[in-house]
C-alpha cells in the first residue's frame, strides 16, 4: 500500500494552520498576561491580593516598586523606560517578557504577509503591528491609569485629612488608604507604606511616588509632607485645602475640554482628511497618481505635501490642548 504523495498545497496549509495556531497562541498569552481580572470579592488592589498570598515586605517592594534605572540600556528611550511604563499602565509582564511577546509577534505577522501576499510590505507591515502597537497600547494605558489615579487622588487626601483629625498618625491614614481604596492609587500608597515600616524615611518615600507616578498635584503633596515633616503644623488642613485644589483643578480641566471639543473633531477632521483624500482617489482612480509617479517632480511634491500635513497636525493639536 503506497502513501499519498505530500503536495506542495498541503505543505501551505501546514504552514497556515502553524501560523494561526502561532498567532492565537501569542494573542490568548498576551491577554492572560495584560488582563488583571477582578471581581467585588477579591482585595481592592494588587498590593492587598499579595498581601493576602502571604507576601512580606520585600517581597512587596521588590514586584511592586520599579528597580533604579542603571546601565547603558537605561539611557534608550524605549528600552530604559520599558520597565517604568509597564509599572505604570499597571501590567503584570517583565520588560524582557513584554519585548520577548513583541518579537514573536513581529516575526508571526512578517512570516503570514509572506505566504499570503508577498514580501513587498511585509517588514513595515510586520514592525508596525508587532512592535509600534503594541508601545502604543502600553503608553495609552499609562494616560488612563495617571488620569485615573489622579481622580481617586482628591479621595485619598480626604481619608488621610479625616485620619489625622481624629488622632490618627500619619502612617496609619496611608495604611487606611493603600487598605481602602482600588487600584492604582491602593497600590501605590501601599507601596509608601511598606517603604516606611521597612525604614525609609517618609517625605523620601512620597518624593518617590511623586516621581513614579509624574503627577504634578503629588509634586505638591509630597512637598507639603516633607515641610510638615520638618518644621510640624496642622498637616490635616494643608492635606484638605490641597485635595479642594486638586477638585477644583479637574473640574475646570473637564470644561475646557468640553468648551474644546469643537475645535478637538475639527482638528482630527482637517488632519485625517488628506488621508482620506489620497486613500478614496486611489481606489476610484488609481492611475490619479500612479500616472505621474515617474515624473521627476513626484517625490519632492509628495514629501512636501507630507511634511506639511503632519506640521499641520501637529499645530492644530497644539492649539486644542490646554494645559491646567
Amino acid at each position: 500500500m503506497t502513501m499519498p504523495a505530500f503536495t506542495d498545497q498541503d505543505l501551505a496549509y501546514l504552514i497556515y494552520c502553524g501560523i494561526a495556531l502561532g498567532v492565537l497562541l501569542v494573542f490568548t498569552g498576551g491577554a492572560q498576561l495584560f488582563s488583571r481580572r477582578e471581581n467585588h470579592a477579591e482585595a481592592k488592589s494588587r498590593r492587598m491580593r499579595m498581601i493576602a498570598k502571604g507576601r512580606n515586605t520585600a517581597e512587596l517592594l521588590a514586584l511592586l516598586k520599579p528597580a533604579p534605572k542603571r546601565g547603558i540600556l537605561s539611557r534608550l528611550p524605549l528600552v530604559g523606560d520599558l520597565p517604568h511604563q509597564l509599572r505604570r499602565a499597571g501590567l503584570t509582564l517583565r520588560a524582557d517578557q513584554f519585548v520577548a511577546i513583541c518579537v514573536l509577534l513581529t516575526i508571526l505577522v512578517f512570516a503570514a504577509i509572506v505566504v499570503t501576499f508577498g514580501p513587498t510590505l511585509a517588514l513595515p507591515l510586520a514592525l508596525t503591528i508587532g512592535l509600534a502597537l503594541p508601545v502604543v497600547v502600553v503608553k495609552a494605558r499609562c494616560k488612563s491609569q495617571t488620569t485615573k489615579l489622579l481622580h481617586q487622588l482628591p479621595d485619598a487626601m480626604d481619608m488621610m485629612a479625616r485620619g489625622l483629625k481624629v488622632g490618627h498618625p500619619l502612617n496609619n491614614s496611608i495604611g487606611a488608604v493603600a487598605r481602602e481604596m482600588a487600584d492604582p492609587i491602593g497600590t501605590e500608597f501601599g507601596i509608601v507604606f511598606d517603604q516606611v515600616n521597612y525604614g525609609d524615611d517618609l517625605p523620601d518615600a512620597f518624593q518617590e511616588f511623586a516621581e513614579r507616578v509624574d503627577i504634578e498635584d503629588v509634586y505638591y503633596l509630597a512637598a507639603s509632607i516633607g515641610i510638615q515633616h520638618g518644621t510640624g503644623g496642622d498637616l490635616a488642613s494643608v492635606i484638605e485645602t490641597l485635595s479642594r485644589t486638586i477638585r477644583d483643578r479637574i473640574a475646570i480641566r473637564r470644561k475646557i475640554r468640553a468648551i474644546s471639543s469643537e475645535g478637538r473633531l475639527s482638528a482630527w477632521f482637517l488632519s485625517s482628511l488628506p488621508v482620506v483624500i489620497f486613500g478614496f482617489t486611489s481606489f476610484t482612480a488609481p492611475d490619479y497618481y500612479a500616472g505621474v509617479m515617474g515624473d521627476p517632480m513626484f517625490k519632492p511634491m509628495a514629501a512636501a505635501i507630507i511634511v506639511m500635513s503632519i506640521a499641520n497636525m501637529l499645530i492644530l493639536k497644539k492649539l486644542v490642548e490646554f494645559r491646567i
